[in-house]
């Protein structure tokens, strides 16, 4: 697409290897490749939120396999807020795309293999806010994320509220959008390193 924020081609991609793929043919060596903008045709948007779930995977992912591919479909996915809590659902959208793992609907696997289902879940115990586990080994990580470390620009919310009032300017609504997606590139290239932005706790 070339209507959507330059930035966007900037954000590092996650790569990932999927058996399923690899089964049926549709990735050579079942090695997948996602990029920000995908998540963004997902949710239909691009947010803080969008940005935090996708930069809380890829360093849970990072953290849990290293130098090693993740495994598509065979990561369980934990989510200590309930399904219709605020953003949770956006949050799982996300995550669940690049990690495959899905509620009761998702894919019923071939001949007992390559089933995603049950592998995302709500209302979880944990201190973190989402929680990542290697089925193979066992292995979590626990993922809290802090966009209130990366505020928004001065007047930005004065924009917000103009336009969502519909009495903003076409120059105004035009500044509003620049200003938001100018956050979410710091929070995604600028910042994405920052200690505290996204913490992950190895268990």
């Amino acid at each position: 697409m070339t209507n959507t924020p330059a930035f966007y081609n900037e954000v590092p991609k996650i790569t990932l290897y999927d058996p399923l793929a690899e089964f049926l043919g549709a990735a050579e060596g079942g090695v997948v490749e996602y990029g920000y903008l995908d998540a963004v045709k997902l949710a239909g948007h691009s947010c803080p939120t969008v940005a935090g779930a996708w930069l809380t995977t890829r360093k849970a992912l990072a953290s849990l396999y290293g130098d090693e591919l993740p495994a598509r479909g065979m990561i369980k996915v934990e989510l200590r807020d309930g399904l219709a809590d605020g953003v949770a659902g956006v949050i799982a959208n996300v995550v669940g795309l690049i990690t495959g793992a899905a509620q009761a609907g998702g894919f019923k696997g071939i001949g007992g293999k390559f089933d995603r289902r049950n592998l995302l879940h709500f209302n979880a115990e944990m201190g973190g806010e989402i929680r990542f586990t290697r089925l193979d080994t066992g292995a979590h990580a626990e993922t809290g994320y802090h966009p209130e470390l990366v505020p928004a620009a001065p007047g930005m919310k004065e924009l917000m509220q103009k336009t969502m009032m519909g009495v903003a300017s076409a120059e105004e609504r035009r500044e509003f959008g620049v200003l938001w997606q100018d956050r979410v590139k710091r929070i995604l290239i600028d910042h994405a390193d920052d200690s505290g932005l996204v913490v992950v706790t190895r268990g």
